[in-house]
């Protein structure tokens, strides 16, 4: 610190440590890592007594499920950090990288299609901590939703998941009905009776489950669950609505290859300063979806995190 304020190189030090300076003063509020939005009881009471003993008390959550404390004075940040430690608890999820991932509670929800915990956790491992000393052009946010409600916006995110049920009609055993219970409870209008016969409309359609197992004659008796990912999406000054992939992804395995090669593209083929909605927006939707579907760029894997790219990022917070 000089004359007693702190300098601007050591402001830049601890935002790499997910320290974020409170406006007009030297005091910082430290964001603390969870994994979709969960701690233990046991944490929070940590993170407590952490508040009031380094920080003005105050506990607060993120947009992204994270957890900051306010007011922590800079020469308390190490013993801050030292203390959430004996908790098993971290601070960062700041600058141009993959940022903490966030999900629904869809594994509770009554409306939950897929484990959007054990998803969101999978992918926290993988790509926020297997990929966190990776430099990309900016921040890189990723969403796990558990139906099509949509509650919490993966189509705003940079890649975003959301949980598919589709349903699997057997035309052969629709007796025609009058009152067709599935046209009732198709909740978008998708499914119309047509000529004494049930029709669902595949661009209508948004797979949320809702028709399984509502005709008494079984016409829909089951789904195959299934992986909905967006593209491209970003709030903010400039926001831009994400769009989905064409292929629905049945295989976790080949909707996780996906998202890596989203990330590995975006470091690749991205502008510094960029977010991924301008990357492939210059690069043109068709071309990405290509190369996230099929293209080479896994096999380049080691190559592209070896590169020299992107040593200051766009993200300023």
């Amino acid at each position: 610190m000089v004359n007693g304020s702190v300098t601007p190189e050591e402001e830049k030090s601890v935002k790499a440590l997910g320290f974020l300076r409170n406006k007009g003063t030297n005091n910082f509020s430290g964001r603390i890592i969870t994994v979709n939005g969960k701690i233990s009881a046991d944490q929070m009471i940590c993170l407590s007594e952490a508040a009031k003993l380094h920080g003005n008390g105050v506990v607060m959550m993120t947009t992204r499920l994270t957890i900051e404390c306010q007011g922590i004075p800079f020469d308390k940040i190490e013993d801050f950090r030292a203390y959430i430690a004996k908790a098993g608890l971290t601070t960062g999820g700041t600058g141009s990288k993959v940022r903490p991932v966030v999900s629904c509670k869809g594994t509770t929800c009554q409306y939950g299609l897929i484990d959007t915990f054990e998803l969101s956790e999978e992918i926290h491992e993988r790509f926020y901590n297997g990929y966190r000393s990776v430099k990309l052009p900016h921040k890189f946010k990723i969403a796990v939703g558990g139906c099509p409600n949509n509650c919490v916006k993966p189509d705003l995110n940079d890649v975003g998941i959301i949980g598919q049920l589709i349903p699997n009609f057997d035309e052969d055993s629709c007796s025609g009905c009058k009152k067709c219970a599935v046209e009732k409870f198709c909740p978008v209008g998708a499914a119309k009776m047509k000529d004494n016969l049930l029709e669902i409309d595949e661009e209508k359609c948004n797979n949320c489950g809702r028709c399984i197992g509502v005709c008494n004659f079984d016409a829909i008796a089951d789904g195959t669950l299934g992986y909905k990912i967006y593209i491209g999406g970003r709030w903010g000054k400039s926001t831009a609505v994400g769009r989905p992939l064409s292929k629905i992804f049945t295989d976790k395995e080949e909707a996780l290859a996906a998202i890596e090669r989203a990330i590995l593209l975006f470091r690749e083929q991205g502008k510094t300063g960029e977010r991924f909605a301008s990357t492939i927006s210059r690069l043109g939707f068709e071309y990405v979806e290509k190369e996230l579907l099929d293209g080479d760029i896994l096999e380049r894997k080691n190559d592209i995190l070896e590169a020299n790219l992107h040593t200051v990022g766009g993200a300023t917070c």
